[in-house]
């Protein structure tokens, strides 16, 4: 198992000595950025977590091994245009056997996560619910239902259907908590129009909901959503707009799978003049800080 599964030393000792851990995604840095913006990103979310007091535990799978604690030149080959293949949670056996480079969704982040011990992840924003009468749904959807943790994020991403993707959420278990808000984060706009039904405005009381959950044994993660800093909002209208012209370029040049959603961002990127890649690195970052807060109140909590 140590073959395949390999946690890093630096991750092993924070578990070890009951410290504060951060997974983090990275097919963010594979698929989500554009080189060198995701260099960049790597080094905002580290930093953010590191000055909350916690460990950043970047997951990948690379070399014939499912890694949890990317070091910095690992993390330099997943941010290569084009190397690393966009690997969710069912596609982890492929991808150790192949021996390939694959970045890790929320799914397959999610679920090495809890198999390494780690409570706390974070994201930019969740796949979810597609607009349209037969709508794609997002394999992180079914991963969150049914993997134990608590996830840091602004919501759904502005190309998805928030207030479907609250419903199926709900339909699946998941409990959606606002992180000093009462509706949706909803990524690059402060809110969509869904209430939320649970609140907490400090990372002690986070800390406090993902301890319950653990102590409980539940087997759901808890997503906590976290608005996207205000002064680095955009208008919803605006990206409401942006969004519904970047999935009709996606349909009308077919893109479908894994490739639409990082082609989706990409669309809003250029459609924005370059504002949702600026919204969406500050929004990551500020997750980051808040998943180490949590990260770090949860430890303390943990060690009385």
């Amino acid at each position: 198992m140590a073959d395949v599964f390999r946690v890093a030393t630096e991750i092993r000792a924070a578990l070890r000595d009951g410290g504060g851990v951060v997974a983090l995604e990275t097919s963010v840095i594979g698929q989500g950025l554009p080189s060198p913006r995701n260099r960049e990103c790597v080094e905002r979310m580290s930093r953010a977590i590191r000055a909350a007091g916690s460990v950043p535990a970047w997951i990948g799978v690379m070399d014939g091994s499912l890694v949890v604690g990317l070091n910095d030149d690992e993390l330099a080959r997943f941010a290569e245009p084009g190397v690393a293949a966009k690997v969710a949670r069912r596609d982890y056996p492929i991808g150790v056997a192949s021996g390939s480079l694959g970045a890790t969704t929320v799914s397959a982040t999610i679920w090495a996560a809890a198999r390494a011990g780690i409570t706390v992840s974070t994201t930019g924003g969740i796949g979810g619910v597609h607009p349209g009468d037969d709508p794609d749904v997002s394999a992180d959807l079914l991963e969150l239902a049914r993997t134990p943790g608590m996830l840091v994020c602004s919501g759904p991403k502005s190309i998805i259907d928030p207030a479907a993707t609250a419903e199926k959420l709900e339909e699946l278990g998941v409990a959606l908590v606002g992180y000093g808000v009462d509706r949706l984060p909803f990524f690059l706009a402060r809110e969509a129009p869904v209430e939320l039904e649970h609140r907490v405005d400090t990372p002690e009381a986070a800390a406090a909901i993902a301890r319950a959950a653990g102590d409980l044994g539940t087997t759901t993660t808890v997503l906590l959503c976290n608005p996207i800093p205000a002064d680095q909002a955009m208008d919803a209208d605006e990206v409401a707009r942006a969004a519904h012209a970047a999935e009709d370029r996606a349909e009308r040049e077919s893109v479908q799978g894994k490739s639409r959603t990082p082609f989706l961002l990409a669309t809003l990127a250029e459609l924005t003049d370059g504002r949702s890649l600026e919204a969406n690195l500050a929004l990551l970052e500020d997750n980051a800080r808040v998943a180490g807060e949590v990260a770090a109140a949860l430890s303390a909590a943990r060690s009385g």
